[in-house]
C-alpha cells in the first residue's frame, strides 16, 4: 500500500493519473539511463586502464604519495615528530587466477564508472522521487543533487588520499613472523580501495539520511543529542575497523571527520524541527 500511496503522489493530477505499470515503467527508463550513465564511465576507465591503476590505484602504496608527505609533514610541524610519517613498505601484487586480472578490470570499471557517474545517477532517481513531493518539500530539498554529491565525492577523496595510504601502510608493516611474507593479490587490493573509496563516499551520505529520518519523524535532534555519547562509541568503532592500525593520531584522523558528519546531522535534524513548527 505504502508503494501505491507513493505511486500516486507522483502524479498531482487526478486527470492524469499513471497506472501501476506506467510508474514502472517510467522508473524501468530511469535506471536505464543511469546504468547507460554507468556503462560510458566505465568505458571510459577501461579505455585508460593502465593510467588507472598504475598512476591512480597504487598511487597510495608510494612513500612519495601526496597526502603521505603532506601528513609527515604536518606532524613535524605541530611537534608531534614522525608519528604521522608511514614507514616505507615494498609493495607488490600478484595474482594466482589466469582470470583475476581480467575480472579486476571489469570490476575497476564498474566502480569507476559509477563514481563518474554518481551525480547523473543520483539525478536520475530524483527525477522519479520529486513528483511526490509538495511544493514545500521541493522548495526545503532544493540543491539536493549538489548536496549528495559533494558528500559523495567528499567521501571519495577521504577515503582515497587519507584512509588507503594509513591502510597500506599497517597491513604491509603488521608480521606474526618473520618467514611470512606480504603479497596481496591485485583483486585483493582493489576490494579493500573499493571500501575506503566508494563506500566512505556512501557513508559521507549521514547528514541527508538523518534528515530524512527527522522529516519522518523517526528520529529528532533531541534523540541524537540524548545519545550522542553511544554514537561516538559507534563511530570510534566504525574508525577503528576502517582503519584498523593501533597509532591514535590514525585512528583520530578518521574519527574526525565521521564526528563532524554526526554533529551536522544534530544541527540538520534541529532545522527539520523548527521548520515543522513554524509551519
Amino acid at each position: 500500500m505504502a508503494l501505491l500511496d507513493f505511486l500516486k503522489k507522483r502524479t498531482p493530477d487526478p486527470q492524469a493519473e499513471m497506472s501501476f505499470l506506467d510508474h514502472l515503467e517510467e522508473l524501468r527508463w530511469h535506471i536505464i539511463r543511469s546504468l547507460l550513465a554507468m556503462l560510458v564511465g566505465g568505458i571510459v576507465i577501461f579505455s585508460f586502464s593502465d593510467w588507472v591503476v598504475e598512476d591512480v590505484l597504487f598511487a597510495p602504496t608510494r612513500p612519495e604519495f601526496i597526502s603521505s608527505r603532506w601528513l609527515c609533514a604536518m606532524g613535524q610541524n605541530i611537534g608531534i615528530g614522525q608519528v604521522l610519517c608511514f614507514k616505507p613498505v615494498k609493495t607488490q601484487f600478484l595474482e594466482t587466477t589466469m582470470t583475476g586480472q581480467f575480472i579486476a578490470s571489469f570490476t575497476l570499471a564498474l566502480i569507476g564508472g559509477f563514481i563518474i557517474a554518481f551525480p547523473y545517477i543520483f539525478w536520475e532517481f530524483w527525477r522519479f522521487i520529486r513528483p511526490a513531493l509538495s511544493d514545500k518539500e521541493r522548495k526545503n530539498t532544493s540543491g539536493v543533487i549538489f548536496w549528495v554529491s559533494l558528500l559523495f565525492f567528499a567521501g571519495v577523496l577521504f577515503g582515497y588520499f587519507i584512509l588507503t595510504p594509513f591502510m597500506v601502510n599497517f597491513y604491509f608493516n603488521y608480521k606474526l613472523s618473520s618467514q611470512i611474507t606480504i603479497m596481496p593479490s591485485f583483486s585483493d587490493y582493489l576490494e579493500n580501495l573499493i571500501y575506503t573509496t566508494a563506500g566512505v563516499g556512501v557513508l559521507f551520505q549521514m547528514p541527508l539520511l538523518i534528515m530524512v529520518l527527522a522529516r519522518v519523524g523517526i528520529v529528532s535532534a533531541a534523540y541524537l543529542r540524548k545519545y550522542r555519547r553511544h554514537a561516538f562509541v559507534i563511530i570510534l568503532t566504525t574508525a577503528a575497523i576502517i582503519t584498523p592500525s593501533t597509532d591514535p593520531f590514525s585512528l583520530t584522523i578518521v574519527t574526525i571527520p565521521l564526528y563532524l558528519l554526526f554533529e551536522a546531522s544534530i544541527i540538520l535534524a534541529g532545522r527539520v524541527k523548527k521548520e515543522e513548527e513554524w509551519s
